[in-house]
């Protein structure tokens, strides 16, 4: 038999304990890889390199409204070349379907974002409409929407003036993405800013958030600060930042996503440790009389303690990256199942912490052990002391 069929043998010898053993490791990096990606997205700094549309938000939070009168100031801003703006509607279809909505000014908006792919005509009739909405061709799909049917939304945050926080509107357009990966984010709904502003309870002349198309050759991060400073010690303070950057401080709203993510890990690992370190304890002291037998076969110290090292690293190693492989698969289909929206990639820098981390486990629950076998003696050993 070969050292590494010695060291296969040894694992299964208890196939129960050695498949559930595996199965938690594949559960805790599955977690990992998951997590950890999360939390690489959340931890990862501003970048502006690249950057063709910025979203200025109020600096304390996206929630708190901005004046309409800001449109002129942005568009003042050397660099900007167009600003639409969007209002989150909080749109319910039906009972409880939550439907991602915004209320936005079609034309801006359309020439802000020409990712969006939809007849001219049906864009004119969206902007000359009170009441119109269009759907992405996802949702539409999804739901069944056809063009010139009256859709009945209801919104948690605004209500109508009349305090009916029931809705509706007249579908205009189905838009669809430009490529495949625009074509995955087709599951929002834009309703006419107009209207909404008009009809909601709670005001006129104020939204969310503003979208800027920066003219080609920018400097994005140079813009941001412009804009930042002009609004500075104003009412309005402003927080100017990437589509991507602001897409993560929405989800942030919830609490620090990086630090519940490390002590989720911490936990997750701590128990791990456990689990795996009794395994590997429990394995060594069953096998005493037979690592003696191996000493006195010649099998020099340095040779039992790598074995069990082995066994250990063989262990961690199998279910590790079999729950990489299934946090990558998990991940491909959560962006996928979002529409691209939520990017949980397991990519290159997870896979290598979590091999890391594999190897730094393995020598954790596997170091004493070895350490005891490497120590034993062989006539203590046999008599049972």
């Amino acid at each position: 038999m070969t050292r590494t069929g010695f060291v296969v043998a040894n694992l299964f010898r208890k196939k129960t304990r050695t498949i559930l053993t595996v199965l938690s490791v594949i559960m805790a990096f599955l977690l990992f890889g998951l997590l950890q990606s999360l939390s690489h997205i959340f931890d990862a700094g501003a970048d502006f390199v690249g950057a063709t549309r910025l979203m200025t938000q109020a600096r304390v939070s996206f929630t708190q409204p901005l004046p309409l009168s800001m449109v002129p100031k942005l568009e003042a801003v050397p660099g900007v070349a167009r600003v639409a703006y969007s209002q989150w509607f909080g749109g319910v279809w039906q009972s409880n379907t939550q439907v991602f909505t915004f209320a936005v000014d079609p034309l801006r908006y359309h020439d802000v974002y020409p990712e969006w792919v939809m007849p001219e005509q049906q864009w004119q009739t969206f902007a000359g409409t009170r009441t119109a909405m269009v759907a992405g061709k996802q949702l539409a799909d999804k739901y069944g929407w056809k063009i010139g049917q009256k859709i009945p939304l209801s919104s948690s945050i605004y209500p109508q003036k009349n305090g009916s926080k029931s809705w509706a509107f007249d579908l205009v357009g189905i838009y669809d993405g430009k490529d495949e990966n625009w074509k995955k984010q087709t599951n929002v709904v834009f309703i006419n800013h107009d209207y909404f502003d008009e009809a909601n309870l709670f005001g006129k002349g104020r939204t969310n958030f503003y979208i800027l198309k920066l003219a080609e050759g920018s400097n994005a991060e140079a813009i941001s600060k412009t804009i930042d400073a002009t609004f500075e010690n104003s009412p309005d303070e402003t927080k100017t930042q990437t589509e991507k950057d602001f897409n993560l401080s929405f989800l942030k709203q919830i609490g620090d996503i990086g630090l519940i993510v490390r002590w989720i890990l911490f936990a997750v690992f701590f128990t791990l440790l456990l689990v795996v370190g009794n395994t590997m304890a429990q394995s060594v002291r069953e096998r005493v009389p037979e690592l003696a037998v191996l000493k006195t076969l010649g099998f020099s110290d340095g040779s039992v303690l790598s074995f069990v090292l082995a066994e250990a690293l063989s262990l961690c190693l199998a279910g590790g990256l079999i729950g990489l492989v299934f946090a990558t698969l998990l991940g491909a289909m959560v962006e996928k199942a979002t529409g691209g929206q939520f990017q949980l990639r397991v990519d290159t820098f997870v896979w290598s912490i979590g091999i890391a981390t594999i190897l730094v486990m393995s020598v954790a629950v596997g170091l004493l052990p070895a350490l005891r076998a490497q120590r034993l003696k062989i006539v203590d050993a046999l008599a049972g002391r």
